[in-house]
C-alpha cells in the first residue's frame, strides 16, 4: 500500500512541476553564491534554503530508489540525478573543494526533468557515434594543413606557424572565422601574395563542409530518435487496444455462459 501510494505522489505531475521550480530556484540562489555584494546581505538566507532545496532532492531520490528498486539503477537517467544530487553531498572542504564549484551540476537535472529537453540529449547520444567518425576526419584534416602551414609560414610568422601546435590553434581560430582575414590572412599574404590558395580551400572545408556534417548527423539522430519514439508509443498503443479488446471479448463470454444458465434455470423452474 505505501509503495503503491509513494509511485503515485512522485509520478504526479503538480510533484514533477514541483521538483523543476525547486531546480530553477536553485540555480538562481547558486548564482547569487557568486555575487560578493549579494552574499554580504543575504548569505545566512541563500545557503539555509540552498540546504533545504538539498535535502528535498535527496528526499525525492531516495523516494524513487523506494518505489523503482532494481529499475532505478538500470535507468541512465535516475543515476544522473543520483550522482549529480550525492556530490552535492561530499564535504566540499580539503582535496573535494572543487566539489562545491560542481554543484551548479544540479541545474542540469531539468535535461531529465522535461520530455524535451530528454529527447533532445537522447538524440545527441546517439549521434556521438556519427560526429567521432566526423571529428577523426576532421583532425586529420586539420595536421595535414597544419603541416603545410607550419612549413610554408612558420619562418616568416613563428607566432602563428611556428610550431605544429601553434599551427593548429591559428587553424582552428580561423575555422571559426574570428578575425580570420584582416588578423591573419592578410597579414601573410603581404609576404606569400598567394597564400589565399591554402586558406581559402581550408575554410570552404573545415568551416562550411565539415561543420554542415556535425549538424547533419545531429538532425538524422534526432529525426529516427523521434520516429523510434513514435514506433514505441504506437506500440503501446496498439498492445493497450489488444489488452481491451480481450478483456471485452472475455467480458461477452462470460456473459454469453451467464446468459445460458439463466435460460436454463427458466427452463427448469417452466
Amino acid at each position: 500500500m505505501i509503495h503503491t501510494h509513494l509511485k503515485s505522489f512522485i509520478e504526479n505531475a503538480r510533484v514533477q512541476q514541483f521538483i523543476i521550480a525547486l531546480i530553477l530556484l536553485n540555480a538562481v540562489l547558486l548564482g547569487m553564491e557568486t555575487s560578493p555584494a549579494i552574499m554580504a546581505t543575504a548569505a545566512t538566507l541563500i545557503l539555509a534554503l540552498d540546504k533545504v532545496i538539498l535535502t528535498l532532492f535527496v528526499l525525492e531520490i531516495l523516494i524513487r530508489i523506494y518505489v523503482y528498486r532494481l529499475a532505478f539503477w538500470k535507468d541512465p537517467w535516475s543515476l544522473f540525478d543520483f550522482t549529480v544530487v550525492a556530490i552535492a553531498l561530499v564535504p566540499a572542504s580539503g582535496p573535494f573543494a572543487v566539489l562545491r564549484a560542481l554543484r551548479v551540476l544540479r541545474v542540469l537535472r531539468l535535461l531529465t526533468m522535461v520530455p524535451s529537453m530528454r529527447r533532445v540529449v537522447g538524440a545527441l547520444l546517439g549521434a556521438i557515434p556519427g560526429l567521432a567518425s566526423i571529428g577523426v576526419m576532421l583532425l586529420i584534416f586539420f595536421y595535414v594543413f597544419a603541416v603545410i602551414a607550419t612549413n610554408l609560414f612558420g619562418a616568416s610568422h613563428p607566432e602563428w606557424f611556428g610550431t605544429l601546435g601553434h599551427s593548429f590553434y591559428t587553424l582552428f581560430q580561423i575555422m571559426t572565422l574570428e578575425s580570420w582575414s584582416m588578423g591573419i590572412v592578410r597579414p601573410v599574404m603581404e609576404i606569400y601574395p598567394y597564400a589565399w590558395m591554402f586558406f581559402i580551400p581550408f575554410i570552404l572545408v573545415a568551416t562550411f563542409t565539415m561543420l554542415n556534417l556535425f549538424i547533419a548527423i545531429i538532425v538524422s539522430a534526432m529525426q529516427s530518435y523521434s520516429e523510434q519514439e513514435h514506433q514505441e508509443t504506437v506500440q503501446v498503443v496498439q498492445q493497450t487496444e489488444k489488452n481491451i479488446e480481450a478483456d471485452i471479448h472475455k467480458e461477452m463470454l462470460l456473459l454469453r455462459e451467464e446468459v445460458r444458465e439463466l435460460k436454463r434455470l427458466l427452463k427448469g423452474g417452466g
